[in-house]
């Protein structure tokens, strides 16, 4: 079950739960889902980081929160125009995933 706003569609619990099911590593936060990314090197992690971006801006949904630290990247999302959690960051997150290869 979904409920509208006027911007998107926010995802149900269970819509959301189901969805997360199929993206590990990947949790609640709030509002948001979110996960980090650990790598070999600063450099690795810097070098995913702009993939992300360069992914976000082909998507036009960005990361809420895209935090580089030392040999980790954190990647957040959620949908501000509908006030939470959407399909469209359902889809960013396994596209971030599929970046990994």
């Amino acid at each position: 079950m979904l409920r509208r706003t006027m911007a998107r569609t926010l995802l149900t619990d269970e819509a959301l739960a189901a969805g997360l099911a199929a993206l590990p590593g990947w949790a609640r936060e709030g509002e948001a889902i979110a996960r980090t990314f650990a790598f070999g090197s600063y450099a690795e992690g810097v070098a995913f980081a702009v993939r992300v971006a360069l992914d976000a801006e082909r998507r036009d949904h960005h990361p809420d929160a895209l935090t580089i630290g030392y040999r980790k990247v954190r990647v957040a999302y959620t949908t501000h125009d509908a006030g939470g959690l959407t399909a469209r960051d359902l889809e960013a997150a396994g596209a971030v995933s599929a970046l990994l290869g």
